[in-house]
């Protein structure tokens, strides 16, 4: 089991790393989600490297262990929170790819998020990050 904020980390980790290519603008959405959300309140941003590496080396055992992992380490209410920060960091940089179209799915799956819910926080990422 992992820790709520672990948990949550990397759920958006795995988001970035779905495309094998973790972007500036990626890192940094993660970074200011740890920062300014109130579930990170008392997490210590100076663990967040740590945390991620611990997220990359769990990448080894397989994509299904990570989400099933993620999937237990967090409450039903905190699973939500999950999806929708997952969205935000594939959202970082524009138009998603299908690598990360298929991990959300695999999440919105892994994480028991009814498609209606799922489709209602994948619409307020799209209103919160498009551009003029």
């Amino acid at each position: 089991m992992l820790n709520t904020h672990a948990a949550l980390i990397y759920g958006m980790v795995l988001t970035s790393a779905a495309d094998k290519d973790m972007t500036d603008n990626e890192l940094r959405v993660i970074g200011d989600i740890v920062r300014t959300l109130p579930v990170f309140r008392d997490f210590n941003i100076d663990d967040l490297p740590k945390v991620a590496s611990a997220c990359v080396e769990l990448l080894d055992e397989g994509l299904d262990k990570a989400i099933a992992l993620i999937d237990a380490s967090l409450s039903p209410r905190l699973k939500e929170t999950a999806y929708a920060i997952a969205c935000d960091v594939a959202a970082a940089d524009g138009p998603l790819g299908q690598e990360e179209l298929r991990l959300l799915e695999l999440m919105r799956h892994g994480l028991k998020i009814d498609r209606l819910t799922a489709a209602a926080i994948e619409r307020g990422t799209r209103a919160r990050f498009t551009v003029a």
